[in-house]
């Protein structure tokens, strides 16, 4: 006795022709909505440094280099002691901050029972929300007055270091004070970054160390930093990008100067860029507002250069892991 199998009716069930074609436009404007969204990023980036190009080409023009001419000014001689300030600034700010960070994000990921874990992580990702200029206030009122003792101890003991010669006495609103406040502002994001980055240490390779009788640091040591070298560094270029642009703290702690010396307990030989841009915008037109436009190009293509180095070293240090 033969039967005949019989396909089920699905009277409800739209055509085929038209689930494709829903299917594939619902896949077009995604697409180009996924695309469009991309090239905003490219197309903001380039008005941002055509309007900033266009903007410096009065203080180009302007500038000249005339020895005895003191109504003439030069870009290099104006740009230079800024560049220097910022990035001394940020650079201090990173050698304080990474080590400290590390080590939160190691405790968090790795030793902290998971309550106290989970407490510390939330802190952590509130100090990356307090606003620059609550931070400038605790640095220039709190801060400043409480690093005396270690800077006449540095500049006692380690003077004869470039970095802590000088005079570091009162009122200390030099650019050690604000690296500080800058490392302390730019600790959250790389902590937050490398926790992350950590707790995806594969679980099978750890309980292979342990099982090979490695101690607990071994195992972070041989295994976590190694895994998370890369997520350490582009969380260390983020902290970078943040130091970099910060102003308003910068602008409230440092007493502004335009030298090149390395002498970071002393006041008024340093400044940065941003700081410079908000301390002088409000009162310059004409050619002076075109030199502090020009400053900024300066930082975006600084910044633009730092991130793509950043990049560069994020995929080597990657490949080696």
């Amino acid at each position: 006795m033969s039967t005949t199998d019989v396909a089920p009716e699905t009277p409800d069930a739209p055509p085929t022709s038209m689930r494709t074609s829903g299917r594939r436009l619902g896949d077009s404007v995604f697409s180009a909505l996924s695309i469009g969204s991309g090239l905003l990023i490219f197309v903001t980036l380039a008005l941002v440094a055509i309007f900033l190009t266009s903007e410096s080409i009065p203080a180009m023009k302007e500038s000249r280099e005339i020895l005895g001419d003191s109504a003439t000014f030069s870009l290099v001689e104006t740009t230079l002691p800024l560049i220097f300030g910022t990035i001394l600034a940020a650079a201090i700010a990173l050698v304080v901050a990474i080590p400290i960070s590390v080590g939160i994000a190691l405790f968090i990921s790795h030793y902290a029972p998971p309550r106290m874990a989970s407490a510390l992580g939330y802190m952590i990702d509130l100090l990356a929300a307090v606003p620059s200029v609550v931070y400038g206030l605790w640095g220039g009122i709190w801060l400043v007055p409480k690093m005396e003792p270690l800077y006449v101890f540095l500049n006692t003991y380690f003077g004869w270091i470039p970095l802590f010669a000088g005079d570091p006495h009162a009122p200390m609103r030099n650019l050690a004070s604000a690296a500080i406040v800058l490392a302390v502002m730019v600790l959250p994001i790389i902590t937050a970054v490398a926790r992350e980055v950590f707790l995806q240490t594969p679980t099978l390779q750890e309980e292979a160390a342990l099982a090979l009788g490695a101690t607990r640091w071994e195992t972070v040591r041989t295994v976590v930093l190694p895994f998370g070298r890369s997520g350490v560094v582009a969380a260390s270029m983020l902290g970078l990008g943040r130091a970099l642009g910060e102003t308003m703290a910068v602008l409230m702690i440092l007493a502004p100067g335009a030298t090149f010396s390395f002498h970071i307990l002393e006041v008024g030989m340093h400044q940065t860029i941003a700081a410079n841009i908000a301390a002088k915008e409000a009162e310059s037109s004409g050619t002076e507002m075109s030199l502090l436009i020009f400053t900024g190009l300066v930082l975006f293509i600084l910044t633009f250069l730092i991130n793509a180095a950043a990049r560069w070293i994020v995929a080597r240090s990657g490949a080696k892991s």
